[in-house]
């Protein structure tokens, strides 16, 4: 989406198809990686609308934020009704619960939040700065160290000079900001990481996987790549977020990797600080959540340790979609659109 505000002084572009597109200057940031108070003048440049909506927002919001949004809304557009929704509440109405401990594992973070009754229990949320953006970060820093270059889609092109036969012409496009070619990077490494990582079944281990098997895959420039141990590596992460400072090139995140723990010691904690009634059905209810849910054998893995870790009358049960897409898309998007759109019409009308 192009959304052209004529009261600011830059133009937006919005959503990954429009970042397809190289421009020159343009900058590319994430609206969730600045404070809403800082970001009022750029939001109001999206929401054009005058209509009773209702927003989704992260179940660690302060009222602060909240209020700030009321705000923003009712104030700049005369907006006659807002309805804000906890994420982790509309995933739990989605799979059918009314309670569940939601695992929602995004792009900048990780959170884990209790809903009893259809309310986040505030109180009992954990949140980790490890999430999907951090192990693609990962990733790509451990290929650069390997002599791995990923060239960006915009900075080449390939043509056919004879039958099966294609050659990489490099492109030169000076005014094309940092930001966006990390950006295009980063683009290519998510891929890379969606089609070949898994979650290992056991604490990853440098010596234990030093002899697998190498997974090739081919870059949009034509070259194939061979990834071994990393394809275990970088989703270990989430269990163990130590394992960033083993990676070159991500000195910037030891501090806050040694800070953060793992999905199963949060969960526990998280569910160690509900009362005692409601922990047996949360932990038969752990709801896994957002893209990251869907690399492959997270499931599984989580509910090993979970398993090994919870106390030994509790029944831990891992629940998400049947296969990976349907966990990344259908799982939150159409079904909490859904709810949501049920929330409104129920909430709004009035």
């Amino acid at each position: 989406m192009d959304v052209d505000d004529t009261t600011s002084k830059c133009k937006l572009y919005v959503g990954s198809q429009a970042l397809g597109f190289r421009r020159d200057h343009m900058e590319v940031f994430s609206i969730r990686c600045y404070h809403l108070l800082r970001m009022g003048s750029l939001l109001t440049g999206i929401w054009l609308t005058a209509y009773g909506i209702m927003l989704s927002e992260p179940s660690s919001n302060s009222q602060q934020q909240r209020e700030r949004t009321a705000e923003l809304i009712f104030e700049k557009y005369n907006v006659p009704a807002l309805f804000l929704a906890k994420n982790a509440v509309l995933t739990s109405f989605a799979s059918g619960r009314a309670t569940s401990l939601v695992v929602d594992g995004g792009g900048g973070s990780t959170t884990i939040a209790p809903v009893h009754d259809g309310y986040v229990l505030q109180k009992a949320v954990a949140s980790s700065p490890i999430g999907g953006e951090l192990l693609t970060d990962c990733l790509l820093k451990s290929l650069e160290s390997k002599g791995v270059m990923i060239k960006p889609r915009y900075s080449f092109k390939r043509k056919e000079i004879q039958l099966g036969v294609f050659q990489t012409v490099d492109l030169d496009f000076p005014s094309t900001t940092e930001s966006y070619r990390l950006y295009s990077q980063r683009v290519i490494a998510s891929d890379i990481k969606e089609c070949v990582c898994r979650a290992p079944d056991t604490p990853y281990d440098e010596s234990s996987y030093s002899n697998i098997p190498m997974t090739p895959y081919e870059l949009p420039d034509g070259q194939t790549i061979e990834i071994g141990a990393d394809r275990f590596k970088i989703p270990d992460i989430l269990f163990n977020p130590s394992l960033v400072q083993t990676i070159l090139g991500m000195d910037n995140f030891v501090e806050i990797a040694s800070s953060a723990r793992g999905l199963p010691q949060m969960a526990i904690e998280s569910i160690n600080k509900c009362d005692v009634d409601i922990r047996r059905e949360l932990f038969s209810s752990i709801l896994l959540a957002g893209g990251t849910a869907s690399m492959q054998q997270l499931k599984e893995r989580l509910e090993k340790d979970l398993l090994e870790e919870s106390p030994q009358a509790a029944r831990v049960k891992v629940l998400a979609s049947g296969n990976a897409t349907e966990r990344r898309f259908r799982w939150l998007t159409t079904e909490k659109w859904f709810w949501g759109f049920a929330l409104e019409i129920d909430v709004l009308k009035y």
